[in-house]
């Protein structure tokens, strides 16, 4: 780590501090040469692996934008779909994994996004898991329900 000051490419560490969201480290340093104090962050950088090969960072606003479009019409605000965005990357982090497959992301989005709003659920779940008949529809509404009445019993 090299002083911002003075260049010096060694520092002491005299504080570290995890984030709220648990994402990143903030450290306060200080250097033995100039003696002067700063900051800095460390992240873990979330690789998402694509079908095509193609690796990229994960970006929490492209999921939410996925599920904005799923929850369009329905009740859902921004504050949920924030909620719902720091939910998928809490659990792909969780993994313990550096890079993460693309379909692990879809699957990460479809258990938050049934306890939001089970519709938008269903629109997300159709693309994702490519239903191509109504039997797949009432196939999925039927565990939405079982689910449902299990949690009011």
């Amino acid at each position: 780590m090299y002083c911002p000051y003075c260049q010096h490419t060694d520092s002491r560490v005299l504080d570290s501090r995890t984030s709220e969201d648990g994402a990143s480290i903030r450290r306060r340093r200080q250097c033995p040469e100039c003696e002067q104090r700063f900051t800095t962050t460390e992240q873990i950088q979330l690789v998402i692996s694509k079908r095509s090969g193609v690796n990229e960072p994960f970006r929490r606003e492209k999921v939410i934008a996925g599920v904005r479009k799923a929850c369009k019409g329905r009740p859902v605000t921004d504050a949920d779909l924030a909620k719902l965005g720091e939910q998928v990357e809490a659990n792909l982090r969780a993994c313990g994994k550096a890079v993460v497959p693309a379909d692990e992301v879809g699957l990460a989005i479809l258990g938050p996004l049934r306890q939001l709003d089970p519709i938008a659920y269903l629109r997300f779940a159709s693309v994702y898991r490519q239903f191509e008949t109504v039997e797949d529809f009432e196939m999925e509404i039927a565990l939405l329900r079982a689910e449902k009445d299990i949690a009011t019993e």
